[in-house]
């Protein structure tokens, strides 16, 4: 049986270009979206991390765009300016990848923030046929009414749950009443909230929802660890693991932002190859810290929650978890970096006691196991019984690999000296 994207109804050339990058076989999102997708309908696309939501939505798109029409035809929103490029690329990849010169001259451009707006203006008048950005930078250009979206026939919310938040629903909005009536929405997303999915009955005609699976689940391929400190040490157990387990790619996250800059400095001073990306950093640092960690220039990224969304960098390792996300989805999308394409990943939460409720709930919440572990000389044990492991049997659903002894504390003997004791006098 062909089990291949020939069976969805894309264009040959198309079909090529992925197979010259090794994919052959479509996963269970692209195989249940990419039909309905290309018939016009209003979807949401609902599975876990590395599953291939980004080509779920982008080949239909493709398919779809008329080569002939040199105006906006498509909007792709991204909560993040890392997530944009990623899909930017993955496109320009179909794209170049196709020896049909028609679809080599497809024009797509990514408009973020904190980017000379001025070169966006000139790469407009090249009349692109998609356009993928955040939701900031194309309601500022709507708002100077030069970018008309009154061509556009779809609009994707990558990381839908996000874009459909109190930050930026109201942009989100914005961008799709500038679009035609008749148009067709797509959102997909790892999590979707039943706020989001009733945020879409505004938008869309009739939602059809698309799960991958019966419930959104962690990938099997990743082992969950956890080392307990205080606060005050976990830097210092940062550096021992780092040391210790000399990971090839790893992202580390924290929940404070703006303690990312001062935490990268103090790893830095300590010899360690690492970086970081924040909000607030500009495009171009932002970038290259990407890049050096996807060319081994550096194996350690610290960053917050921005990165834990959409972003997919090959050969990530480790996860590491300075701090516990107070909301468990974040959970689920921090360590759905690593374990993808059927590769192993780590991911290791470092916690105090007042954590291990937040990280009992990602237990419950996902159905998954999260052992602890402890480090000595360089070395990572099992731990070495129940009394070592105080917080083991409120996190790990395994017995542990020692069990505790059973030995009771002997009876304290007299002595003679205590038996020549006199009594005390009445």
């Amino acid at each position: 049986m062909d089990n291949s994207f020939n069976l969805l109804n894309l264009k040959d050339d198309v079909v090529k270009s992925l197979e010259k990058r090794g994919l052959t076989t479509p996963t269970e999102i692209q195989k249940r979206a990419i039909p309905v997708a290309l018939e016009g309908k209003d979807l949401i696309g609902h599975s876990e991390t590395g599953t291939g939501k980004t080509l779920a939505y982008l080949l239909p798109i493709i398919e779809k765009i008329d080569l002939s029409i040199k105006t906006p035809q498509a909007i792709i929103l991204a909560p993040t300016h890392e997530l944009v490029v990623q899909i930017k690329k993955e496109l320009d990849s179909i794209v170049k990848g196709c020896e049909n010169p028609n679809l080599n001259n497809i024009h797509s451009i990514s408009l973020i923030g904190d980017v000379n707006i001025k070169r966006q203006l000139e790469k407009l008048k090249e009349k692109p046929q998609i356009i993928i950005g955040t939701t900031g930078r194309i309601v500022e250009l709507l708002d100077l009414k030069k970018l008309k979206c009154h061509t556009v026939k779809t609009i994707v919310l990558d990381e839908g749950d996000r874009l459909l938040d109190e930050t930026n629903i109201t942009a989100v909005e914005r961008i799709i009443k500038s679009t035609l009536k008749e148009r067709q929405l797509m959102l997909f997303s790892a999590t979707m909230p039943d706020e989001a999915v009733k945020l879409c009955g505004n938008f869309m005609k009739e939602i059809n929802i698309i799960k991958s699976g019966d419930n959104v689940t962690i990938s099997e391929n990743i082992e969950h660890l956890f080392f307990t400190c205080e606060k005050r040490d976990k830097i210092l157990l940062i550096r021992k693991l780092m040391a210790s387990i000399k990971p090839e790619k790893a992202l580390l996250f924290i929940n404070n932002c703006n303690d990312i800059e001062t935490l990268t400095a103090k790893l830095q001073y300590h010899h360690l190859k690492v970086d970081c990306i924040h909000g607030s950093l500009v495009k171009n640092h932002r970038r290259d810290a990407l890049d050096d960690l996807r060319s081994g220039k550096i194996n350690l990224l610290v960053t917050s929650d921005l990165a834990s969304r959409g972003l997919h960098i090959d050969g990530i390792t480790h996860i590491f978890n300075l701090d516990i996300p107070e909301d468990s989805k974040n959970y689920l999308h921090r360590v759905g970096r690593t374990g993808r394409a059927g590769e192993k990943g780590t991911a290791i939460s470092i916690v105090t006691e007042n954590e291990l409720g937040l990280l009992k709930r990602c237990c419950t919440l996902y159905g998954i196991s999260i052992q602890q572990k402890e480090i000595s000389h360089g070395k990572i044990f099992d731990v070495k019984s129940e009394k070592d492991s105080k917080f083991y049997s409120k996190v790990n659903t395994k017995k542990p690999s020692v069990m505790p002894s059973t030995k009771t504390k002997p009876k304290k003997n007299k002595t003679n000296k205590d038996k020549g004791k006199r009594k005390p006098k009445k």
